[in-house]
């Protein structure tokens, strides 16, 4: 039998309607983008898996309900897009990998938003958010000032979200080292819709490269994903 923490008989966390799996697409050849909508609880999820001692550990380990949900989630919907028997480990940069070596991943979670995007024969990187007043209040941080000019009045806050999924997408699909996001990653102007594309770069000393990335909205979400 397997042994997970006895605090989860504190939570009583009852769906009123299971969400789950929202999306499996191939968005491009050989690169396969999923969605999940967590909407069960704890045990609704574990139950689908058939974890080992290891991860076991790791779940154990989360202190956050929530982060156990997005831990779990991940991997049941990794199992919805490649059947079962491949797991995740994770690098000493937090970078994904699978124990299916053949596979490029990558991984992002956002409120009650789980998204996994895989690929046999390209390096991938994705991300998303939950749009809120937060990220917008920092764009200061993270846009230089031409895209901080380019960014639209009317759509202000849907607007620096994809810019921050953007950059948060290439620090992703350049294996997060060393790359700073104002400075190294920049990104093309571009209007905001409910699907597109978009340009970016990044630039350092050891890093240069062209990439072209692709995004959409999600409810109140927006998501970013690139291929190379």
């Amino acid at each position: 039998m397997k042994k997970i923490s006895c605090t989860f008989a504190l939570y009583a966390v009852l769906s009123e309607g299971i969400m789950g799996l929202v999306m499996k697409k191939y968005v491009q050849d050989e690169v396969l983008l999923g969605l999940w909508e967590i909407d069960e609880d704890f045990f609704s999820l574990y139950d689908r898996l058939d974890l080992n001692e290891a991860e076991i550990s790791t779940l154990n380990s989360f202190k956050s309900y929530n982060r156990k949900l997005e831990w779990l989630s991940a991997r049941v919907l990794l199992q919805e897009m490649v059947g079962q028997g491949i797991r995740i480990y994770y690098n000493g940069n937090r970078k994904p990998f699978l124990t299916d070596p053949e596979y490029h991943i990558s991984i992002s979670h956002s409120h009650r938003l789980t998204s996994i995007i895989l690929s046999r024969t390209r390096r991938v990187g994705l991300d998303l958010e939950y749009v809120t007043g937060k990220i917008a209040s920092l764009a200061g941080k993270f846009l230089t000032p031409p895209e901080e000019k380019a960014v639209s009045r009317r759509f202000r806050r849907y607007h620096v979200y994809i810019y921050w999924c953007a950059k948060e997408t290439l620090y992703k699909i350049c294996d997060k080292q060393n790359i700073n996001f104002r400075e190294d990653i920049l990104i093309d102007p571009f209007v905001p819709e409910k699907s597109g594309t978009l340009t970016g770069k990044v630039h350092t000393n050891a890093i240069r490269e062209d990439f072209v990335l692709h995004y959409f909205k999600y409810r109140n979400y927006a998501v970013v994903w690139c291929c190379k």
